[in-house]
């Protein structure tokens, strides 16, 4: 997976939107205000891309156990998110499968209001 796919890719979920809210370099994506995945740009430029995923605290312990790509959420809350490393054991399938996991986790914490918002704009 390379940076336009994930973006593309996160861009084509319902209500997500990007944004840059740290810095120019750590790009965001966000579904009703809320981060679901960030990653840096200068690390795709170097050729060592990771990407900031948000997992429920029990699967992220079996993923960190089970992956040396996946590890404790850099400059983030370790019990609730994974930073993970392109390009290493996990296969572009399962890259997708997490990123589906952060967005769902991200989207069903939201107020029923916002989510049926969301619903709305993307039927």
């Amino acid at each position: 997976m390379n940076i336009q796919q994930l973006y593309e890719f996160c861009l084509s979920k319902k209500g997500v939107t990007e944004h840059f809210p740290f810095d120019e370099d750590t790009l965001v994506f966000k579904v009703g205000g809320k981060m679901f995945a960030l990653s840096s740009l200068s690390d795709w430029e170097k050729g060592t891309p990771s990407l900031n995923l948000k997992c429920n605290p029990e699967h992220a312990e079996e993923l960190r156990a089970e992956y040396v790509a996946i590890n404790p959420g850099y400059h983030m809350s370790k019990i609730h998110w994974n930073t993970v490393d392109f390009n290493s054991d996990v296969s572009v399938k399962m890259m997708r499968e997490l990123i589906n996991d952060s967005y769902d986790l991200v989207f069903k914490s939201l107020t029923k209001k916002i989510q049926n918002e969301i619903n709305e704009i993307e039927n």
